[in-house]
């Protein structure tokens, strides 16, 4: 049985930073693409950031250039480095097994396929 245990949340004042972590147990990353999505009060959940097998990356506009994810495959880990945050990153943030990253002219683009697994959440607050 996969699962997922996100950590790494917490509050942190705007132009602060945040690293999650996504522990995954039951199966190997090795083969699997990863992303992070969030899901605020009132919002459409939104993809944030993934990351293939072979290390390509995809962002959301409103991340790019704040957040870096990553992978250590040893450790069966994702992990997403937030910096800069802001005010409109509150969010409880999931990370997901087995999403579907490709590319469209030219741009990177992550979307759920029917065989995702997901983590409980972690909640991220940014306020003074």
């Amino acid at each position: 049985q996969v699962q997922l245990v996100e950590s790494g949340g917490g509050l942190v004042q705007p132009g602060g930073s945040l690293r999650l972590s996504c522990v995954v147990s039951g199966t190997t990353l090795d083969y699997y693409a990863i992303g992070w999505f969030r899901q605020a009060p009132g919002k459409t959940r939104e993809g944030v950031s993934c990351i293939t097998s072979d290390d390509s990356t995809y962002y959301a506009d409103s991340v790019k250039g704040r957040f870096t994810i990553s992978r250590d495959n040893a450790k069966n880990t994702v992990y997403l480095q937030m910096n800069s945050l802001k005010p409109g990153d509150p969010a409880v943030y999931y990370c997901v097994t087995d999403v579907d990253y490709f590319v469209d002219y030219g741009e990177p683009h992550c979307i759920l396929s029917r065989d995702n697994q997901w983590g409980q959440g972690t909640q991220v607050t940014v306020s003074s």
